[in-house]
């Protein structure tokens, strides 16, 4: 039987698509409190901005679209939980998320994505959040139908015979089940125990041949191909092949069937634009790789012209999509960079002025790293505890241990480049080489990780700088 998905929203009202009253701005620092360590200044004011976007859908109607959202930047090193907060966040506000890299866009006119795709990507991941929304409401449904197609796979229904054959005969050759009620229910209790699972039936499954499309062309051309693509399939009639295939497969090919069937898209594009235009979030990430100071030598297309480009989807336009007109007057977008180079104020200052939030993260240091690989529901060490118990191996951290791996990364980021918490990964990965490698050696065992062994397998490469560069 078919389990629906996890999927972000389990809201009744397809319509509401804000969080409840009782997510309030305490709540959701709580909640992000749980995977990311620290940034405190950082949670409150993107806690703030979702509240608020809660607090002006029930303000009255004439003061409404007024209110514009409060955009924010991130400012700080990578690894230091900035892309992680906007995703916990938008996972928190069952709002559909799209993190995009700004040096990815270029101006309009040069070869390179258009920053309007960012709005038709946010659109596709909207329908699809939507789409399988309904189809978990709608899956007992389907289950329903494709119970009784089983049945009639399993139990063919007794045609008439011809006029010019015996009834007898035709019996005979055609060696139908006779379908009477009392069968059919048998059948349906022996098909629901999965007893039928891996018996083979006949069916007909739909396929459409896909023609060869390559796009010479440099703008936009993942999007034409995508459109080529999808005209086609609408051009081109569906055609059907029988095959022979096991009653547990036939399942979910039927399920999907009479799930496109009983799904409403027309209803279901409506509720993600709205999604999008109330609740979509969008992180732009590397802002800082498109900010620059004027220079003698014109505008720079990878950079200004991107920024110039950007201004009007955060002010607020309208961008045409396949599935119709998208308004972003109320999307929230969330920028984060490092600006080691550059700084906010090399910005636009018409850019500068659609960000009215800034807010700084702090370096980590090693109390951090202690925290982080103890305290979030998704720590690395609870992540290599469950992985080993797959192997039947059981690991065990002491305190000390967990300090000893902390001071390293830390010093590792001081001596080399600060890639924040993202350096744990890199040392947790060579502290348990040895135990993910050969697992037999530890089977049915306890294997306690202490200060001593993390020194032995760690310490000689961070003595030898040259070495660690390229290990740690």
């Amino acid at each position: 039987m078919r389990k629906p998905r996890n999927a972000v929203v389990q809201a009744e009202k397809p319509e509401e698509i804000e969080p409840s009253d009782t997510l309030l701005p305490v709540a959701i620092v709580q909640e992000l409190d749980r995977y990311i360590v620290g940034q405190k200044d950082a949670k409150k004011m993107v806690a703030i901005a979702l509240r608020n976007r809660w607090r002006r859908q029930h303000v009255p109607e004439e003061i409404r679209d007024e209110i514009a959202p409060k955009n924010i930047i991130m400012i700080g090193p990578t690894g230091i939980g900035k892309t992680e907060i906007a995703r916990r966040l938008a996972k928190l506000a069952q709002a559909p998320f799209l993190k995009v890299e700004a040096s990815k866009y270029t101006e309009v006119g040069y070869v390179g994505r258009d920053v309007e795709s960012i709005v038709r990507d946010i659109v596709e991941i909207s329908v699809k959040m939507v789409r399988e929304e309904e189809e978990d409401k709608l899956l007992p449904k389907a289950e329903e139908l494709t119970e009784e197609r089983l049945l009639d796979l399993l139990l063919p229904i007794k045609k008439k015979p011809a006029n010019n054959k015996p009834p007898e005969t035709e019996q005979k050759m055609l060696e139908i089940v006779e379908d009477t009620k009392s069968t059919r229910e048998k059948f349906r209790a022996m098909l629901r125990d999965g007893k039928f699972d891996n018996r083979y039936v006949e069916m007909d499954i739909q396929y459409m041949p896909m023609p060869v499309i390559e796009v010479f062309s440099g703008m936009g051309s993942d999007e034409m191909e995508f459109n080529l693509r999808e005209m086609f399939e609408t051009m081109l009639p569906k055609k059907t092949k029988k095959k022979k295939i096991k009653i547990m497969e036939a399942r979910e090919i039927i399920i999907q069937q009479e799930l496109e069937k009983l799904v409403d898209m027309d209803k279901v594009v409506r509720t993600a634009i709205k999604k999008v235009e109330e609740s979509g979030i969008v992180f732009i990430d590397e802002i800082d790789k498109i900010a620059s100071k004027e220079s003698g030598y014109g505008p720079d297309v990878s950079r200004e012209g991107v920024q110039r480009d950007l201004l009007p989807l955060i002010e607020g336009t309208t961008v045409m999509t396949k599935y119709g007109m998208v308004r972003t007057d109320h999307m929230l977008f969330i920028a984060a960079g490092a600006f080691h180079v550059s700084k906010p104020s090399d910005l636009i200052p018409e850019l500068q002025g659609r960000f009215p939030i800034r807010v700084e993260l702090e370096p980590l240091t090693k109390e951090d790293f202690v925290r982080i690989l103890t305290e979030p529901d998704n720590a690395l060490t609870k992540q290599y505890i469950e992985m080993m118990k797959t192997e039947n191996v059981e690991l065990v951290y002491t305190k000390e241990a967990i300090e000893k791996i902390a001071e390293i990364a830390s010093i590792s980021n001081d001596r080399m480049e600060n890639i924040g918490a993202r350096r744990l990964h890199t040392v947790m990965e060579r502290l348990l080489e040895d135990i993910s490698f050969d697992t037999s050696k530890y089977k049915a065992s306890r294997f306690t990780i202490d200060e001593k062994y993390v020194g032995d397998k760690l310490n000689p490469i961070l003595k030898n700088e040259d070495l660690s560069k390229y290990i740690l």
